[in-house]
């Protein structure tokens, strides 16, 4: 296991949807954990993520930049820079960034999820 993996050596991942970029932080591949997995995700203005949820991990979002739109379940929430988000295991969600600035969050499964299930397989 490393002690140390520098920013340009993380996996990252552009969205094959819209403009999103997330960078892996801490991963099985990474580090060998299994029971914490993070990465970091920028959404650009107009970006919108499918609505999903994934087995047996809750979710931890830290916003760390911009504003943007937390749906959960049945309710919608405004979140901004400082803000903290969770959901449960198994619980539907999606962002999305309807403002003119990057929207960008930490993203923390505990443990790390099993798999991720989307509503609409047509709209990954």
């Amino acid at each position: 296991m490393p002690h140390v993996i520098h920013g340009p050596e993380l996996p990252r991942l552009d969205s094959t949807r819209d403009g999103r970029r997330r960078i892996d932080l801490v991963t099985e591949d990474l580090f060998g954990f299994t029971d914490l997995k993070a990465d970091h995700i920028t959404y650009r203005p107009g970006d919108t993520a499918a609505a999903h949820y994934h087995v047996g991990a809750r979710h931890i979002w830290f916003v760390s930049e911009g504003r943007g739109t937390y749906h959960v379940g049945d309710e919608t929430y405004e979140l901004a820079v400082g803000d903290v988000a969770v959901a449960g295991d198994s619980e539907v969600h999606w962002f999305e960034n309807p403002h003119d600035e990057p929207f960008a969050f930490y993203e923390l499964w505990v443990p790390a999820p099993r798999e991720t299930i989307w509503i609409r397989e047509d709209d990954v």
